[in-house]
């Protein structure tokens, strides 16, 4: 089989844009709890997913199993090589606590979804948008919705340090519509949407392509519906044992490419630094200790 080194997990994502409504549901319900959630019988995933048996049937056939069965005895291999993976056999993350302590458990799960997340990242494409953000001939807008806001606005702080010309959008004002008068041919969109996807977000990503605007999506493993409009997209693995996601391996990302654009336009940014610094000295800001 072509996808013998592939896990489910890589074949669901390569698959994400073929698949049906119903078929993505499942994928999102399988991804959730991954491998354990497809190792009942066939009838309790359709009802934790909440779809047909013979969706599951059918989605199982996409991803290269003759049957459930044969689907079900690659997860239980998944499974295996997992235990046996010398950093699942770590005792512990944090010292003292036992290994089923909310810590360890959490840690385990972010190092996973960082590993597994630049696993799938394109270096290509991860240089052609450092090297957009760097464009200092377009403008570059950042845009985040009611929880994605705060990465938004982290990446908007440096990259303002970086650069000129750049502005940060709140998709859940009222007022965005205005920040598109301005948008040219060529100018680059930064843009987060992670589940719950926002109506906002995908409205303005549509009228900034509409305009010309190049976009950069950071979303998660199931991708924003943004994703069909942008020239570029970040996918993140963001489950963690607990009822909000992670933003971790997004943060990472982030703060990568914060540094490779520093890099591609240092001599600038110095100066935009010591300017800053200059400031700062005379608003008294922060305090001195020399």
């Amino acid at each position: 089989m072509g996808d013998a080194n592939l896990t489910i997990a890589d074949r669901i994502q390569d698959r994400l844009e073929t698949l049906t409504r119903a078929e993505r549901q499942l994928a999102h319900s399988i991804l959730e709890n991954y491998p354990a959630s497809g190792l009942g019988p066939i009838s309790t995933l359709a009802n934790d997913a909440e779809v047909s048996t013979p969706t599951v049937a059918r989605m199982v056939q996409k991803l290269g199993f003759k049957g459930y069965p044969e689907f079900q005895a690659e997860l239980r291999e998944e499974l295996k090589a997992k235990v046996k993976n010398p950093i699942a056999k770590h005792d512990t993350w944090a010292e003292g606590a036992p290994s089923g302590h909310m810590l360890n458990r959490f840690t385990e799960a972010v190092i996973d979804n960082i590993r597994h997340s630049l696993g799938q990242i394109d270096t290509g494409d991860f240089d052609a948008a450092c090297a957009q953000l760097a464009d200092t001939s377009a403008r570059l807008h950042i845009v985040g919705g009611r929880i994605t806001h705060t990465m938004a606005e982290y990446l908007f702080l440096h990259m303002q340090m970086i650069r000129p010309d750049v502005t940060h959008i709140q998709s859940t004002s009222n007022a965005w519509p205005h920040y598109l008068l301005d948008v040219k041919p060529g100018d680059t969109f930064v843009i987060f949407d992670v589940r719950r996807y926002e109506s906002n977000t995908l409205k303005l990503a549509e009228m900034a392509h509409q305009r010309g605007a190049r976009i950069i999506l950071f979303t998660d493993q199931w991708r924003s519906p943004v994703h069909r409009l942008a020239d570029i997209s970040f996918s993140s693995r963001i489950v963690v044992p607990s009822a909000w996601d992670s933003a971790a391996t997004t943060l990472l990302l982030i703060e990568t490419m914060i540094a490779a654009v520093q890099d591609l336009n240092w001599e600038d940014t110095k100066n935009r630094m010591q300017t800053l610094e200059d400031m700062f000295d005379q608003t008294k800001l922060f305090r001195k200790f020399t």
